[in-house]
């Protein structure tokens, strides 16, 4: 690899990359945190300012500080953002986007969009790439990309610098490696954000990588932190079910938000308070837990996730995640098989690899340098004329000689297998304490967290073996809006074509999870979905969008429970998402799936079943929330109390405001009631000094609602 130029200046970054890149830029940026803010904005000024050049940013989950869309949530969130933002840069084409403003010479493509943020967005809407995440690397190169821009950790100066891509090694290696691979150039820029955690393994890469390297203290901001989600009793039941197809030795993969908190604390709860997990779950199982798994974690769990995410972070802080695997396809195999019995290495490790063929007696070099580099043989073993050598010890290096090998083994071997991890994942968005934690975990901790490239984590192919090896009883827990009742899944947009995300990676793990002989989809959706139209079920007869095809249904799971579908028949796959819909909506679905011949006319639906409604569930799941097991932030908050409180009240008020008949009951009671707010809630939102009618009415309101 050449050496980078190294710059100063975020603006003189800007003037090499015109210089240098003649005509139109095709600019690729990471998605969410790995995005150099302060030089793509830098960048996109000079391009608003001088309509004669054009510029195509291609990327994914641009993200922004929350705004409120009323005067009152706009007073709330101002002190709240600047506290938990900090110094974190807004992108202006965002906020440009946002507003309907891009100048015409700008576009920009994402194949990933912040959930529901461009609903009604023409240009987002017609620019949205639908992909694949594996494919985004060939995608965004089909673009004509000719720079690259990604903000990076750094470690060392001079000739010892060291950089690591941080949240972001998924695709942007991939992308340099297809433009070039084309006959094509393409810039490479590396902004220098000291608040980015520095990641080893596949992370790191030598400063070469990038044509540019931009020191400018103005690259350094604060990483973007959304706060942790409050976890719903919907939330944990739906967490709860999921976790209990996870097994021990096996791999997860899950996603960020409140269902992936509430999976991660339900594993929590089963390792930790086995006999009260096991209680909670009868209660949301009707008592059958065939099939489940509901015991300890003796061996652990490997996460392989695209995104690696908080609840990650807390299993592996609980000793939950913590099953090594290591990149060879052999020792993982004689791993499984327990050939090799742990990741402490005794002779049978050595004889395991000797016997499986994976070295050969006598050893060579090649042989040597893969027994160091997993820790199977000690770091000053050496070869010396056909003999291995160290310290005063020496014998032959065909280890066919029992005599050799029982020296081997008294005097050379290590004493732990090195180079595992327990974590897999592409890229990471988390709160402001997540990162602090990746930024001063112990190195020898961090290095079991591999962040790597897409194209490892969320496909099969490529290193086939060692990834069929690795991701044994994998567990792949994938969020959907919608399923239908023959079991497709809409995942990314609505029935009008609107997309309301992305696609991601979740065909990827679909596909794998049908690949792999022992894996297993958890498809999660919430039953129902409130909103301007009111309630409606999330269980549909059909939808204008479809995800996932049904083919590749497999395990669903809502609040009320598990439908699995794999390899049954129409009929009972409709029996079986009924059974799990919110009983408000099941007659209607047993009336549309008997007028299209797909479910027998004399069809009832079980009597146990039709208990599946909000306050049922609250009823089960309040005690073991009062006794701490279930917390509504289980991993903490950004939030103060009064924050908590606060945002309750609104959002009640929120929910009322599109649903005319209850804004009215509420109306009426909080003018009966006449009960008044805390001043400094009121002062908080603007309405100490309320005055209109209007701000009279939402204060009162709000009082009544705390």
């Amino acid at each position: 690899m050449a050496a980078p130029s190294f710059v100063t200046s975020i603006e003189a970054a800007v003037d090499r990359v015109l210089d240098s890149v003649p005509g139109d830029i095709v600019l690729g940026i990471p998605l969410g945190v790995g995005k150099p803010n302060t030089f793509v904005n830098a960048l996109y000024r000079r391009f608003r300012a001088a309509p004669s050049r054009r510029l195509r940013i291609v990327t994914a989950l641009s993200l922004h500080k929350p705004v409120g869309k009323t005067d009152i949530e706009r007073h709330f969130l101002e002190p709240l953002v600047r506290r938990v933002f900090e110094d974190y840069p807004d992108l202006d084409y965002v906020i440009d986007l946002r507003a309907g403003r891009l100048p015409p010479n700008v576009e920009v493509h994402e194949f990933f969009m912040k959930t529901g943020d461009y609903l009604g967005n023409a240009a987002a809407q017609q620019n949205y790439i639908s992909t694949n995440y594996t494919f985004v690397a060939r995608d965004m190169a089909v673009q004509g990309m000719n720079v690259v821009a990604q903000a990076v950790a750094a470690r060392g100066e001079g000739q010892a610098l060291r950089l690591s891509l941080s949240s972001n090694p998924d695709v942007s290696a991939e992308i340099i490696e297809r433009v070039h691979a084309s006959g094509r150039r393409v810039m490479a820029v590396a902004v220098v954000n000291d608040r980015m955690p520095f990641m080893p393994n596949g992370a790191e890469v030598e400063p070469g990588l990038f044509d540019l390297v931009v020191t400018d203290p103005a690259g350094t901001h604060a990483v973007f932190a959304p706060p942790n989600n409050k976890v719903s009793f919907a939330d944990y039941a739906i967490g709860l079910h999921a976790s209990s197809f996870v097994v021990d030795g096996g791999t997860l993969q899950i996603g960020i938000g409140s269902l992936g908190d509430a999976i991660a604390q339900a594993l929590i709860v089963r390792d930790r308070h086995g006999s009260e997990y096991r209680r909670i779950l009868e209660s949301l199982a009707h008592g059958d837990l065939t099939g489940r798994e509901t015991g300890r974690f003796d061996t652990g769990l490997y996460g392989c996730s695209e995104m690696f995410v908080n609840g990650f972070l807390k299993l592996i802080e609980a000793g939950i995640v913590r099953r090594e695997v290591f990149a060879d396809a052999t020792l993982q195999r004689l791993l499984n098989e327990g050939r090799i019995a742990d990741t402490a290495v005794t002779p049978q490790t050595l004889r395991a690899l000797l016997d499986a063929g994976r070295v050969r007696a006598p050893l060579d070099a090649a042989d040597l340098a893969f027994l160091q580099r997993f820790g199977v043989l000690r770091a000053d073993v050496r070869l010396d004329g056909g003999q291995l050598v160290a310290e005063r010890a020496r014998c032959s290096a065909d280890l066919r000689d029992e005599r050799a090998l029982a020296t081997v083994c008294e005097t050379m071997l290590g004493t732990r297998l090195a180079g595992g991890v327990f974590m897999h994942g592409g890229f990471f968005l988390g709160p402001r304490d997540f990162y602090q934690r990746l930024r001063t975990m112990p190195p020898q901790e961090l290095a079991k967290i591999d962040m790597t490239r897409i194209d490892f984590i969320n496909q099969l192919y490529g290193d086939d073996e060692l990834k069929r090896q690795q991701r044994r009883k994998a567990r792949f827990m994938n969020t959907t809006m919608v399923v239908t009742l023959l079991g497709a899944a809409a995942s990314d947009a609505l029935d009008n074509g609107q997309v309301v995300s992305g696609v991601g990676g979740q065909y990827n793990f679909v596909a794998m999870s049908h690949a792999l002989p022992d894996a297993r989809l958890v498809m999660m959706l919430r039953a129902t979905h409130d909103g301007h139209a009111g309630l409606t079920s999330s269980i549909v007869w059909n939808y204008g969008n479809v995800t996932i095809p049904r083919h590749l249904r497999d395990i669903v799971v809502t609040e009320y429970g598990v439908a699995d579908l794999r390899g049954q028949a129409d009929g009972e796959v409709v029996k079986r998402l009924i059974a799990v819909a919110d009983s408000r909506f099941q007659d209607e679905l047993v009336h549309q799936a008997q007028a299209h011949g797909k479910l027998a006319a004399d069809y009832r639906v079980p009597e146990h079943r039709r208990r599946n409604l909000p306050q049922a569930l609250e009823d089960r799941l309040q005690p073991w929330a009062s006794a701490g097991l279930l917390p509504e932030f289980p991993f903490g908050t950004d939030l103060s109390e009064d924050e908590i409180r606060i945002v309750r009240a609104l959002k009640k008020l929120q929910h009322a405001s599109q649903h005319p008949a209850e804004l009215l009951q509420m109306t009426v009671r909080s003018l009966w009631d006449g009960r008044e707010a805390p001043r400094p809630y009121l002062e908080r939102l603007g309405l100490a000094e309320a005055r209109s009618l209007r701000d009279l009415l939402v204060r009162r309101l709000f009082a009544n609602n705390l």
